[in-house]
């Protein structure tokens, strides 16, 4: 059975350790899985505007039956709402897709500015993307200032220690997350340091290091599922929650869905194995198309 376990966010708020991902999730399959996982006892769900599921994602959770109060839930600005009088109607758009009144994450998806566009990733006749010249920090200025009663706590997502570190020479609101790719093979430690050092807690996007990842196939973790009698998906959730990180795992099918929240609570040796195969070589998640990968990612972040 799941640990039940949870994490204090700079908001004095609880954030459940467990969470379902909807990223890549159709909106029809978003919504079975939605309702699955607070019928299997989730309360923290995570989505994104340009998921483009946030509609069915909000009849799930309003078709549940589950009160309001008791979920925890996050979704995300995205790249093409950045300028500072964009910010509050996108909120809005994403609170009349999800039918609820307030949020209790409101997330900066990435540090990077997109020109304002009925397109998600706006293009010229050339087909480049049409970035703009909004500064992340005014955006998180703006987020600031969004009212309290419609969002419960604000952060960021996909920020390096570098970008983080120029946020908060200009933030008057610490970042109550930062939410990244994270597993075994991404551990990303330093920027998790930096993160407790600021208050910021840290979710893991892809902890299972996304589809058809060869974490799930790795022999120490095999080897390590087996002692527990767990799955490989529960033993690096489990890793993950350890490491005091939130886990917000993905999918649609229903037996994974109950599965993924059964997490254990791992012996230190066991922890330590897993702690012995991280590398910060196997990044899965880079939009490479965007032609930043160094602003995001690059030394010295």
């Amino acid at each position: 059975m799941a640990s039940g376990r949870v994490f204090k966010l700079n908001t004095g708020a609880t954030i459940p350790a467990t969470g379902l991902g909807t990223w890549q999730s159709k909106p029809g399959d978003a919504y079975k899985a939605v309702l699955t996982a607070i019928k299997t006892g989730y309360r923290h769900i995570d989505t994104a505007l340009v998921y483009g599921n946030e509609k069915e994602v909000g009849a799930a959770i309003k078709d549940s039956g589950v009160p309001r109060e008791q979920l925890f839930v996050t979704t995300k600005l995205w790249n093409n709402s950045h300028r500072p009088d964009l910010v509050s109607k996108a909120l809005e758009t994403s609170l009349a897709n999800l039918q609820l009144n307030y949020l209790d994450l409101y997330l900066m998806h990435w540090p990077v500015s997109m020109a304002e566009s009925k397109d998600l990733v706006p293009k010229d006749e050339d087909g480049n993307i049409i970035f703009d010249p909004t500064d992340f920090t005014e955006t998180y200025a703006a987020m600031e200032k969004l009212p309290s009663d419609k969002v419960r706590a604000i952060g960021v997502s996909n920020f390096s220690v570098r970008n983080l570190k120029k946020l908060l020479k200009t933030a008057k609101v610490v970042p109550a997350a930062n939410q990244c790719e994270l597993h075994p093979y991404l551990a990303q430690q330093k920027l998790l340091d930096f993160c407790n050092e600021q208050g910021i807690h840290m979710t893991a996007y892809s902890p299972l290091g996304s589809t058809d990842s060869p974490l799930m196939k790795d022999g120490t973790v095999a080897e390590i599922a087996k002692k527990y009698d767990a799955s490989p998906a529960q033993i690096l959730i489990s890793w993950g929650i350890q490491r005091g990180t939130s886990v917000i795992p993905k999918s649609v099918t229903p037996s994974r869905i109950e599965e993924n929240f059964k997490d254990v609570v791992l012996e230190q040796a066991d922890f330590d194995k897993l702690n012995s195969l991280v590398t910060d070589s196997k990044r899965l998640i880079i939009p490479t198309a965007w032609n930043c990968e160094e602003f995001l990612f690059g030394e010295g972040q």
